[in-house]
């Protein structure tokens, strides 16, 4: 029951629907099946190399789910759990955004945007659905002391995941590394705990931007890199966009959402 996994990522909706349908039951918590239908939900954190699918699809047809390859069988009662920065985009971002992809399609035509931003502090891992209550209580007092602080991510990077399933392209911290190693440490307490895998040895932090499915690096690196660097280092609002104050941290188990702000 303490199987921990790493999969592919979570991008669409459908994913969304039927993660209700296994993960919010399984545990009663969110009343009879369908009863948060009406409710806008936020968007699912689209994924990192080597991150989740924080949602299995429980179909296995992976035609329906964008290519991706189911890491771990989905189970009732398996709560996929992530935790992370979520990065709040400016309108600025995301002409930068447009500029990057927009470039990088001339390279690999099937690039798609990210939706949503973030930097994750910990792999995907499953909890056991009477496992989240402790584990968020564990995260809350070990996060408690934090500051918030800045980091830079303006650092153009080709990621693929461990299973080389997805491509994907990021912008890679190179100031403020060694706060984050610091959340990581304390992340990695409450997953030593509950005898889940902690994050990466010397970790690449980063924020996704774009993704494909397959393992198009090859494509990707060396000439395109060069260029969305330059689009990166020319971009007007750059300095300032890039230069990222954290506000708090949040962490993702099924469909729930738990947020710890930084001092």
């Amino acid at each position: 029951a303490m199987s921990a996994a790493l999969v592919g990522y979570s991008s669409s909706e459908e994913e969304q629907e039927q993660e209700e349908e296994g993960g919010s039951r399984a545990g009663g918590a969110q009343g009879p099946p369908g009863a948060s239908a009406g409710r806008p939900r936020l968007p699912a954190p689209a994924g990192l190399p080597g991150d989740p699918d924080p949602e299995e699809a429980v179909s296995d047809d992976s035609s329906r789910h964008g290519g991706r390859v189911r890491g771990f069988p989905h189970e009732r009662g398996n709560w996929a759990t992530h935790v992370y920065l979520p990065y709040m985009p400016q309108e600025e971002f995301l002409e930068l955004l447009e500029l990057l992809v927009s470039r990088a399609r001339t390279y690999v035509p099937s690039l798609a945007a990210m939706e949503e931003f973030h930097l994750s502090l910990s792999q995907c891992v499953v909890l056991r659905y009477h496992w989240i209550e402790p584990f968020i209580r564990s995260l809350r007092e070990r996060l408690a002391a934090f500051h918030r602080f800045f980091c830079v991510a303006d650092q153009v990077k080709v990621y693929t995941n461990q299973n080389k399933t997805r491509t994907f392209i990021g912008l890679e911290v190179s100031a403020g590394h060694f706060q984050l190693l610091e959340l990581v440490s304390e992340v990695d307490g409450v997953l030593e705990e509950f005898d889940l895998p902690t994050f990466y040895k010397d970790p690449s932090f980063h924020i996704s931007l774009a993704w494909c499915v397959g393992d198009l690096s090859g494509r990707l690196e060396g000439q395109c890199l060069r260029e969305l660097q330059d689009i990166v280092d020319g971009f007007e609002e750059s300095a300032f966009l890039l230069r990222i104050q954290w506000e708090q941290i949040r962490c993702k188990s099924g469909n729930k959402y738990f947020s710890f702000p930084l001092r």
